[in-house]
């Protein structure tokens, strides 16, 4: 008997995680992007990382085009930014201040920090493929991190000393 794919969503809903947009650059130079929290941490030697993609999705395509990716992890005070890239369709970057990776994918500016990727291997899973990508550069930044959980957005509460 298949396990109930809605049930799957709500449950995996209950596991906090972080909020991040992945960007690439394919074609002829153009970009696109992608929220995404189904992203982690594969390999410290080799440093690799992973971001699962839906094979429906426009995004599959211009990744397995673009051969690089960049992971920009969102700060609290960016939920637009995540809103904005969950919409589907054309994604418009001309108001967002940018950077250019080493791999040429585009880097958002003002984020948590950042991982530069050029993608080393895909690998069917269900519905999705995994995106694994060799970092090759990336940076830290400052701010609390925005959250997903339960189908909202959260933020971390101050610890209170015991």
């Amino acid at each position: 008997m298949a396990f109930d794919p809605m049930l799957q969503r709500q449950i995996m809903g209950r596991f906090a995680t972080g909020v991040t947009v992945v960007t690439t650059r394919y074609g002829d130079g153009e970009v696109t992007g992608m929220t995404a929290n189904a992203v982690m941490s594969l390999s410290l030697d080799p440093p690799l990382v992973v971001v699962s993609v839906d094979k429906k999705t426009t995004m599959h395509g211009c990744l397995q085009e673009g051969q690089c990716y960049a992971i920009n992890i969102l700060a609290r005070d960016q939920e637009a930014l995540s809103t904005q890239f969950a919409t589907p369709g054309p994604k418009d970057f001309s108001d967002l201040d940018l950077m250019e990776g080493e791999t040429g994918a585009p880097i958002l500016t003002g984020t948590l920090g950042y991982l530069d990727c050029k993608l080393t291997e895909v690998l069917s899973a269900g519905d999705h493929d995994m995106y694994v990508g060799e970092i090759v550069a990336g940076n830290l930044g400052e701010g609390d991190p925005l959250l997903f959980y339960s189908g909202k957005y959260r933020e971390l509460a101050e610890l209170k000393d015991a």
